[in-house]
Parts: C-alpha cells; structure tokens; sequence
C-alpha cells in the first residue's frame, strides 16, 4: 500500500515540477525522495512523473492519481487535527451513562457548562435505572463514563462524586422534624419500583436487614414519579435526595439511622483526556441538595 510519504512526496514534486525543489520542501535528501516516489511507482507498477532535462511532468497515471493523492494527505491531516482537538478538550464525543434519578439534579448543570464552555464536543447522553445496566454500559464500550450508585460488581476505574442521602417522601401535611425509621415504613404502604429499577431491589435488601418488609401500595419506574405519587398521598416514597427538585410539593424527612449511599463516576477508558476532564468537573461540583430539601432533613 503507498504511504502517506510516498503521496507527499509525489505532489511536491508535481507541485515544484522539480525534484530538487520538492526536496527542499520537504526537507528530505533527492536520494530520499527519489526513493520514495520509486517505491509509489513499484506499487502502482507503472512511472507517475516523467524525467526531463530541466524538471519533471506528470505521466498520465500521475495525473490521475494526484487528486487522490491530495485527499488523502488532507484527510490525514484532520486525523491528526481532530485528535489534538480531543486531547486538548476542544472537540470530540462523549457518551454519558446516567442514572435517570440524577440526570436533572446532578448531571444537567455539569452538562450545561460544558456546552457553553466546550461548544465543539458533542454529548451524548444514555440513562438507565440500574446502576448494573450502566455499569454493563461502560464494561461494553456503549458509553465512554457512567455516572450512578456503585454496581453490585465492578472491577474497572472508579471515582468517588459524592455520597447522596435516601430520604422518605410524604405529603407535605405530615411534615416533621423526626426521622423516619424502618418500623415506621412497616406500618405504611410503600409507593415502590418496578422490578427493572434497580433501588427498589437495593431497599428491599436494606429493609429485610432491618427485619422488615415494604408493602407496596404501587409501583413505578421513575423514581421522581414515586416522589410526586408520595406528595400526593399514596404512601411513603424513599427517594434520593438527587432526585428532589427545590419546587418539591410534598415533605421529606431523613431515615433513622441516615441512608446514604455512594455516586460514582465508572469507565473503561480513565486516560482519555475528555472522561478525566468530566469527572474531575463532577467532583468539584458534587452531589448537590436543594436547599429547601436540605432544611428538612435531620442532621448528622
């Protein structure tokens, strides 16, 4: 297969019309360049440039190569732009796993500051309700970062953003200062998560650790849904505090004892320069809790 050399060395020539010229140009030896051109004459099996007293021309086959020629240097050199452009952070994509409790509340803010700052890389965004389906995301090459609760397994990088409390959601009439113990949700009816969302799963495994066990009342996926169907009185909800906005109608309260868990940053590939510059801007930013959230809840 001709090189890339070999090409370059053609169309200087061509360029120059003289091989002393084209040496110059490229900063090569004539020896060197011959050689060049002779091994793109070997491979095509016929002569490119034809030798003259003063100079060279092109043959016919030189001629009709030369374009393409000049594609595929151009071509290489947007691979070689392209790829600085990514190093530094300037252009690309990233792809994004994301729980779907935390898309709005932890993810949408680090994802609007990266479009303002970062207008060239484009962003594509997955969510999920596992935090095993982003994990598998990740491990599969689907996405280039995962962010949610730590999987059951997990064997590649792995950076801590913060650590986000499971608080219970209730109508805003039944709003108290005193937290909410496992006996407490017993003798209430649960609005719970269908089978496929992976927290509902996890509270179960809490629940019967504490010797008890959640009665649904019903069942859904989206865990911010959960919240709304709490504030409206179906029972209580264990929510994420990521997944509360500030405009929450209904109250929430802290678990006795506190239920937290950790929100992680997963990926195959901890080198490239875009994944490390997004994790390190979630880290700075954290997991944040609305204010009027956060004044409800029991402190530590």
């Amino acid at each position: 297969m001709a090189t890339l050399r070999a090409l370059e060395c053609l169309v200087a020539v061509l360029d120059c019309g003289s091989v002393t010229e084209a040496a110059t140009r490229l900063h090569m030896s004539q020896p060197a360049l011959s050689h060049q051109l002779a091994a793109l004459e070997r491979e095509i099996g016929t002569p490119v440039v034809q030798r003259l007293p003063r100079g060279v021309r092109p043959t016919a086959a030189g001629r009709a190569i030369v374009a393409d020629a000049r594609a595929a240097l151009a071509a290489a050199e947007r691979v070689v732009n392209t790829g600085r452009a990514v190093a530094a952070g300037t252009d690309g994509q990233l792809r994004i796993g994301c729980a779907e409790s935390m898309t709005a509340g932890l993810l949408a803010p680090v994802l609007r500051a990266w479009h303002r700052r970062y207008p060239g890389i484009y962003l594509a965004l997955t969510e999920q309700s596992s935090a095993d389906a982003l994990a598998e995301l990740a491990v599969s090459g689907q996405v280039d970062i995962a962010v949610g609760p730590q999987p059951s397994r997990w064997d590649g990088s792995l950076d801590v953003i913060g650590e986000e409390e499971i608080v219970a959601a209730l109508p805003a009439n039944e709003q108290s200062s005193a937290a909410v113990t496992f006996a407490d949700l017993a003798r209430h009816p649960i609005v719970h998560y269908h089978p496929d969302n992976g927290l509902g799963t996890w509270l179960d495994e809490i629940a019967a650790d504490h010797g008890v066990t959640l009665t649904a009342a019903t069942r859904t996926r989206q865990v911010t849904t959960a919240a709304q169907l709490a504030a409206a009185g179906l029972g209580i909800a264990l929510v994420p505090t990521t997944a509360l906005a500030a405009s929450f109608t209904g109250a929430v309260a802290s678990m006795k004892p506190r239920l937290t868990r950790q929100i992680v940053a997963m990926t195959a590939t901890p080198n490239d320069p875009l994944v490390q510059r997004f994790t390190a801007d979630l880290r700075r930013r954290g997991v944040p809790v609305p204010a009027s959230i956060a004044a409800q809840l029991t402190p530590d």
